[in-house]
């Protein structure tokens, strides 16, 4: 099964299925919630700090697969000999300035200047929680191929990224990755703007990563559809399924999953495992920081899923059995 590349009105990319992407006409709306807002949506205690220790990395997993979670969707994945890095955001804020914006609740946990050497990085679309320039800019300078969705190339060069290092992607399409790793872009139902004007004129994107003995899935962000059965069909069963669970509210149920819809993704994409990234980092919403973590230790237990929750910045390896660290318990009110 191959599934197909993406859709465009005029200068503007479409989701897969009809979809409400919280325009202009739900801000009103959006904006009476957050000013009546009650829940602890930025943590009362200040979180970690969570360090890494990189001499780690100087010993490949024995298992093969290893994570360090960076927060939210920057992930380090070390998968069959290769290291990819998702999504990188080191600023201290996703926003197009530094001060205003969502603020990290901690630092990330490891230095730029100390991640190891890398074999490529995936950008998933253009939002700022998962695209800094700042960042970008410079691991621009380390001679590390990009895979990108259609269109954020014209980002990556203006930022600083040789043109023979980006490879953009449409829905579908596969990129070879050394010679025994493979990226293929997934649809997801989402957006994509850095500014008001300009609207869906890029891409955004799923990844599944396909080494030589495990096969992932990275989500990004994603309303649900049924996509992800389509997507578990076509590439899975996936040793791990790595999905969004925070930022979700009733005003924009069709661009962000939450627990439930994650839970459901993971089955539909024949997932083995789970990891929740896409929360605990910057205040998006506004539900509880820790919601989406609680809601989804109770839904794995009644359906019995293995989870994969490792601590920020704790390089952890993936051996198929369900871990939960609980770090953000001594830091919930």
């Amino acid at each position: 099964m191959q599934l197909k590349g993406s859709r465009k009105e005029g200068k503007k990319f479409i989701n897969p299925i009809p979809t409400d992407e919280a325009g202009f006409d739900k801000m009103p709306a959006i904006l009476w919630e957050y000013i009546n807002n009650k829940a602890e949506s930025i943590p009362k205690k200040t979180l970690g700090p969570f360090n890494t220790d990189a001499a780690i990395y100087q010993t490949p997993p024995a298992s093969g697969l290893r994570i360090t979670w960076m927060g939210h969707s920057s992930l380090l994945i070390e998968i069959d000999g290769k290291r990819i890095l998702t999504d990188p955001v080191w600023s201290s804020r996703a926003s197009f300035v530094q001060w205003a914006g969502p603020k990290r609740f901690f630092k990330a946990p490891l230095p730029l200047d100390q991640l190891p050497k890398l074999d490529a990085i995936i950008i998933s679309h253009d939002h700022y929680d998962h695209f800094d320039e700042a960042t970008i800019r410079v691991l621009a300078t380390k001679n590390i191929p990009f895979y990108t969705s259609l269109g954020v190339g014209s980002y990556l060069k203006k930022w600083g990224v040789a043109h023979h290092l980006i490879t953009e992607m449409d829905w579908g399409d596969t990129a070879q990755v050394g010679t025994d790793c493979t990226f293929t872009t997934a649809p997801t139902r989402h957006f994509s703007g850095r500014g008001i004007t300009n609207r869906n004129e890029t891409l955004w994107s799923a990844f599944v990563i396909k080494g030589h003995t495990h096969n992932i899935f990275f989500g990004a962000d994603s309303g649900w559809f049924n996509g992800f059965a389509d997507i578990g069909e076509a590439y899975g069963p996936f040793d791990l399924t790595m999905l969004e669970i925070g930022a979700y509210g009733k005003n924009w149920p069709d661009i962000h999953m939450g627990p439930l819809s994650a839970v459901n993704a993971h089955l539909a994409l024949k997932g083995k495992q789970m990891m929740p990234i896409h929360w605990g980092t910057f205040n998006l919403a506004l539900h509880a920081w820790h919601e989406p973590i609680d809601i989804l230790l109770e839904l794995a237990a009644k359906e019995n899923l293995s989870l994969f929750v490792p601590e920020p910045g704790k390089p952890t390896e993936v051996t198929g059995e369900s871990y939960t660290s609980g770090w953000w318990g001594k830091y919930k009110s």
